[in-house]
């Protein structure tokens, strides 16, 4: 019989006196119930009998979904849904032991980190009001990170990452804040209307003044043609007749001829060119004969006139 147990005995103390060790994982080896070392990844060697796997500790990432409620600065409740990121802080020796044995078990140290980070969520948004919450998700991230960082540290963790993905808040907030956000585009529709009409009405009115001014430039410029040949017309009529009326002197013919030449054309170009307007003039020899007298009259009065001078 002790023969059979004697064997035993020795497979049984050589089996117990190697630990294997999975990846990303440390155990934490207690002789007597007190701390003792560290095992590493792998395969390792340890006293049998005496020396005890107390933990083996995960150096992993871990994540941890939230809910939670808080309350800002006037009065409006807001409801966050998050996504916490953390880890062992590093392999350490000191690191492990605080991760062992700060906390009873698992469960009591997952309950004080998420009591941890809800509370100091909530002591910021205190000093926020509601309407700013939505732009401020990167601030509270960053507010949280800084408040909890050393009580982590203190326990062997790290906080990686707080992911606040879904803020929301009571119905009839939701209800005023998108009436709020409505009546801003609204007004900034009109806005942008009023201004679009602005600017197209100053388009208009400058392109109207334009062509004003242009109009006016052209009339003018047109009048000063008109005048300019009316004038060149008289200038050439008056050197002709002097011419005329030399030659008919040279001649010894009367003058008056010119008068009754230019008396016979305007008739002929009223009669031509009239287009229907009616001008009542006296065609008879004696209605000639009397608008020839006063034409000569006038012309008598200018050279006296010219020799008084």
């Amino acid at each position: 019989m002790i023969v059979i147990i004697i064997p035993i005995l020795i497979v049984i103390t050589f089996a117990s006196s190697f630990v294997i060790v999975q990846q990303g994982t440390t155990a934490v080896m207690t002789v007597f119930g007190k701390f003792r070392r560290i095992l590493l990844p792998g395969l390792n060697l340890r006293i049998p009998f005496i020396e005890k796997v107390q933990k083996r500790i995960s150096i992993q990432n871990r994540a941890i979904e939230m809910e939670f409620q808080a309350i800002t600065q006037d009065q409006a409740n807001v409801y966050f849904k998050a996504m916490l990121v953390y880890s062992v802080l590093n392999a350490d020796e000191e690191t492990i032991k605080n991760v062992a044995f700060k906390f009873v078990n698992e469960q009591n140290f997952t309950q004080a980190l998420i009591r941890t980070i809800e509370g100091s969520v909530r002591g910021f948004v205190a000093t926020k009001k509601q309407a700013e919450i939505l732009l401020l998700r990167r601030e509270i991230v960053d507010e949280v990170k800084d408040s909890i960082d050393n009580t982590l540290e203190s326990w062997g963790f790290h906080l990686i990452d707080l992911q606040l993905n879904d803020i929301t808040f009571d119905e009839e907030i939701t209800t005023s804040m998108a009436k709020v956000v409505a009546s801003n585009n609204l007004k900034a529709a009109a806005e942008n209307e009023g201004q679009a009409l602005l600017i197209t009405k100053t388009k208009a009115a400058e392109a109207e003044g334009n062509g004003i001014k242009i109009a006016a430039k052209a009339e003018r410029e047109a009048l000063q043609l008109k005048g300019q040949g009316i004038a060149l017309f008289r200038e050439e009529v008056a050197k002709g007749m002097s011419e005329a009326a030399i030659k008919m002197r040279e001649a010894d013919l009367d003058t008056s001829l010119i008068l009754f030449s230019m008396w016979t054309e305007a008739i002929k170009e009223f009669a031509e060119k009239g287009k229907g307007n009616v001008i009542f003039l006296d065609g008879s020899a004696e209605g000639m004969q009397n608008t020839m007298e006063k034409m000569m009259g006038l012309d008598q009065l200018k050279k006296n006139n010219g020799e008084n001078q």
